[in-house]
């Protein structure tokens, strides 16, 4: 077990970092402080995520890779929040919606410590967010760690606490591929329902059945036979976008390629699954195309209304999100 890091830029009189983790089997995770992002996984020296060309380009756009988005990752409609008789406004940065945090967590350079022992190489982040930033009330402490074992598991856990009530709905945004297409992968997952969105992407019409649609992974099935079919749902968000509503069982879902399995666990209520339908090979992420790879967004699924008492923190209640990636 052995940890490090290098500088390799500054932004907002901070110094950017990268931290690399490194386990007894030669497994290397490659962390940025700028938005406590999940850069790169090798195993074997085979990369398993979508990455940008360099540590510096993840500052110069907002592309979500491997970045930890908050305040609240996906959407809001109308960007309102109702709690008791209050209307509580958020700014509208996606049409007449509110998505992403705005300047979100994922764009803000955090404070980090590594360390390891005989069974972990890890590195904690830390990120103070001011009462109104973004529109939202409270200051609030997140502290982010990636913690990689023998077994070749990287172990992400985001906590945070409010001095206010507050809303809270954090993800990790990596996209996996496995060293291949996301396209081309096999995907198993526990889940019986998903949520059918609208136009701007937000659910609309409550849960619905996954059995005998293109959202029906119970069984193991190639990811490109969602991604390719005549599903509307498909048609409407030009690919995966939709969240998943977990029914308990573990693991909570298996991706796998002819030669690598990842097993994701998550005490999130839901996984988000979006396909990079967006990628085109241009601008700043110009090595990477539509379907390259596919997020495991483990989160609370985004609400029709704004009622959002799911995502709701009391002050000075503590959140606790954990996720284990098993990679073989």
């Amino acid at each position: 077990m052995k940890t490090s890091f290098i500088k390799y830029g500054r932004k907002d009189n901070r110094d950017l970092c990268e931290i690399t983790l490194v386990n007894d089997h030669g497994m290397v995770v490659k962390v940025l402080n700028y938005g406590a992002t999940l850069e790169k996984v090798l195993l074997n020296g085979e990369n398993m995520i979508l990455s940008l060309k360099s540590p510096a380009d993840y500052s110069r756009e907002r592309n979500f890779l491997g970045g930890t988005v908050g305040r609240i990752a996906g959407r809001v409609r109308e960007g309102q929040w109702k709690h008791g008789q209050e209307i509580h406004q958020l700014p509208l940065n996606d049409g007449e919606n509110h998505i992403h945090g705005g300047i979100g967590t994922d764009m803000q350079v955090w404070n980090f410590r590594s360390s390891c022992d005989g069974k972990t190489a890890k590195v904690d982040l830390t990120l103070f967010d001011p009462d109104g930033h973004n529109g939202y009330p409270g200051n609030l402490k997140l502290h982010a760690c990636y913690e990689l074992d023998n077994e070749n598991t990287l172990h992400y856990s985001l906590e945070a606490v409010s001095d206010k009530l507050t809303i809270f709905n954090p993800v990790n945004h990596t996209y996996f591929n496995l060293g291949d297409r996301a396209e081309n992968l096999d995907l198993q997952m526990n889940a019986d329902y998903y949520l059918p969105v609208d136009e701007t992407g937000l659910p609309d019409r409550g849960m619905e059945k996954v059995e005998g649609t293109a959202f029906d992974f119970k069984q193991k099935k190639r990811v490109g036979d969602a991604l390719h079919s005549n599903d509307a749902q498909i048609k409407l968000r030009n690919g995966l976008d939709h969240p998943f509503i977990l029914n308990g069982n573990l693991p909570n879902a298996v991706l796998s390629s002819n030669k690598h399995k990842l097993t994701v666990t998550t005490n999130a209520p839901a996984l988000v699954l979006y396909a990079g339908n967006h990628f085109d090979h241009t601008g700043i992420p110009d090595n990477i195309g539509q379907y390259d790879g596919l997020t495991f967004e483990a989160q609370c699924p985004p609400a029709e209304d704004n009622d959002l008492g799911q995502i709701t923190l009391l002050p000075n209640e503590k959140f606790k999100r954990t996720v284990d990636w098993k990679f073989e």
